[in-house]
């Protein structure tokens, strides 16, 4: 029977070429994923014939009869199972003699494409977790690695110095009004052997900034200084350019950079020099100290922060022949080694770290002098801190994407440009801490099918390598067991509660635009000029949504006896609550004068 009425009809040419009465174009109607029926009318690519794989049986329900094509009725499926993988729809022309539109045997076809598996939510989770703190763990034995290397007590001995090169301090200020009187007098009072100093401030001050600099300049001029005031028409390039217009005016070969927050020791001078004396050097850097170190806990995190750079991290990289960066302030470089490495650029908001690595791609050595120590001040509050913070994250990122390819193209080691790029990404761990933060409550209800071993080992990575690390930074200084333990735990309670703002930096790192040089507001000790207030970026407070997060963690785990994962809670919790606590006080306190 080759059809029932009122069906539609398919023809079949003598080249098995479809007639093309009423199938569009488009090919064959897919099966119900949910039952493995046929719904509606069918149709196939053209030249083809509708029929299941060998072996199965080929009635259909609803109206028609065995072997038909057709409209089959909404109940219509196939008698065997739901076909699988191996199941066929192939192109074939009927048999010699048989009725058109009925069913001949059937030969080989592609294969169907099996349906695709959801991913339910607890391996969506687990998924997650892992990578974020797989991730955390590998930041974490990279930490275990400079502890490990760290060598503290060896020291290069201080060379001695033939001829005596001259030298230009340059003071970069941009509204310091509270510090820049103390700053040009500090200045004023460096020793230099050979007697060739020049002195430059590089003042693209807008405020009363602009005064003080004339009236302390002029002192030193008429005490005899070689000190001058340099300014420019704009701010094009913000403290880059002030120190690249600076270089063009200057007379000596050699530049020693001090920020406005900074209180060179009068010997400075004397002890870095003579590193010069190895044509190689094209920079030595001194070690930042912490002049209001002891004022709050805040202030004692953040200088047990910078020790873990500064103590660590630069002796590391420095007795291992690594990279390693001028830090902005408190450093000299040769004019030559600037000038070899394309000068001062202002396309990312580190410019110092840029330049750094600029330069020893370019084959100059660096020096880290550990032993001289150039005191400087803390951001007294939360929102100078965070702003501080912003600009490095933020600029570490874009000089990632400035030279990250070309660090990895040099035909530097392989342990140097590993490191280069351990050292360039290091703020990744705050997108980390971030996703860690989100996840970890949601953990104390789910179970996750990681070895027991595994998940304590990488929390064993996170956690001991970072106390070990500032521990260490600390014992190295001389400080304490007390004080130790205290700062170090406060430091990671800073570092934890400060992912959110961090991690907002490193995506706007990623993004093309530079952006603006923010400069850290400085409080001071001059008792006349009236304080700068810092503004927070976002929403000031974001932080404790976080902390609720966690109280609501915290009883969860005090409900289901989560007792291994109970101090984890309580730490991020205390993190945030304590940094978003800090930054409403900031704000509340906020004025408009900036």
């Amino acid at each position: 029977m080759a059809g029932v009425k009122g069906r539609r009809r398919l023809g079949v040419s003598a080249r098995g070429e479809r007639e093309g009465r009423g199938c569009p174009e488009g090919g064959l109607e897919r099966e119900s994923r949910s039952h493995g029926s046929w719904g509606g009318e069918g149709c196939g690519a053209p030249g083809a014939i509708l029929q299941p794989a060998r072996g199965q049986p080929t009635t259909q329900g609803g109206r028609g009869h065995e072997g038909s094509l057709g409209s089959a009725g909404p109940g219509a499926k196939w008698n065997s199972p739901r076909p699988g993988p191996d199941s066929r729809f192939v192109h074939s022309r009927p048999a010699a003699g048989s009725a058109r539109g009925s069913i001949p045997d059937h030969a080989p076809g592609p294969r169907r494409t099996p349906p695709l598996q959801t991913l339910d939510a607890s391996t969506a989770l687990a998924l997650a977790y892992g990578g974020t703190l797989g991730l955390l763990a590998l930041y974490g034995a990279h930490r275990l690695w400079m502890v490990h290397r760290f060598r503290w007590g060896d020291r290069t001995a201080e060379p001695s110095m033939g001829t005596w090169p001259g030298v230009t301090v340059q003071l970069p200020v941009f509204n310091e009004r509270t510090v820049v009187r103390r700053l040009i007098r500090a200045a004023g009072r460096l020793s230099h052997p050979g007697g060739d100093l020049e002195l430059q401030v590089l003042d693209d001050s807008t405020d009363e900034t602009s005064a003080i600099v004339e009236e302390e300049v002029a002192a030193l001029v008429a005490a005899g200084v070689d000190a001058k005031v340099v300014r420019r028409t704009n701010r094009d390039g913000f403290k880059a350019g002030a120190l690249d217009h600076g270089l063009s005016l200057a007379r000596h070969d050699y530049l020693c950079v001090f920020d406005a927050d900074f209180l060179p020791e009068p010997d400075f001078l004397e002890r870095m020099l003579p590193y010069f004396a190895d044509p190689g050097i094209g920079m030595a850097q001194a070690r930042w100290g912490h002049e209001n170190r002891d004022e709050s806990a805040l202030t004692r995190a953040q200088a047990t922060l910078l020790d873990g750079h500064f103590v660590i991290e630069h002796k590391v990289r420095y007795d291992d022949h690594l990279f390693f960066n001028f830090n902005g302030t408190a450093g000299v470089w040769r004019r030559q080694t600037i000038e070899e490495a394309g000068g001062w650029q202002h396309d990312t908001l580190t410019e110092d770290l840029d330049l750094s690595y600029r330069a020893q791609l370019a084959g100059w050595r660096f020096h880290y002098a550990s032993e001289v120590v150039a005191p400087a001040e803390l951001p007294p509050g939360i929102a100078a801190f965070k702003s501080q913070q912003h600009r490095w994250a933020k600029g570490s990122m874009q000089v990632v994407r400035k030279l990250g390819p070309r660090i990895l193209g040099s035909g530097e080691p392989w342990r140097v440009r590993r490191e280069a790029l351990a050292h360039l990404t290091a703020y990744v761990g705050a997108p980390c801490v971030l996703m860690m933060s989100l996840l970890l409550p949601l953990l104390v209800d789910h179970e996750l099918a990681v070895p027991q071993w595994l998940h304590l080992l990488a929390f064993f990575l996170c956690t001991v390598s970072v106390l070990s690390f500032y521990e260490g930074s600390q014992r190295a200084i001389g400080r304490g067991l007390g004080e130790r333990l205290r700062d170090t735990l406060m430091a990671v309670v800073l570092g934890t509660g400060m992912c959110v703002s961090q991690t907002r930096a490193v995506i706007e790192g990623l993004l093309p635009r530079t952006g603006t040089f923010v400069r850290t507001p400085k409080r001071g000790d001059d008792a006349e000029a009236t304080p700068y207030v810092a503004l927070l970026k976002g929403l000031p407070g974001i932080e404790l949504a976080l902390a609720a997060w966690f109280a609501w963690g915290i009883a969860a785990a005090l409900r289901g006896g989560k007792w291994g994962v109970f101090p984890f809670l309580v730490l991020f919790f205390v993190s945030f609550l304590w940094v978003g606590g800090l930054s409403l006080r900031d704000a509340a306190r906020a004025r408009p004068r900036v």
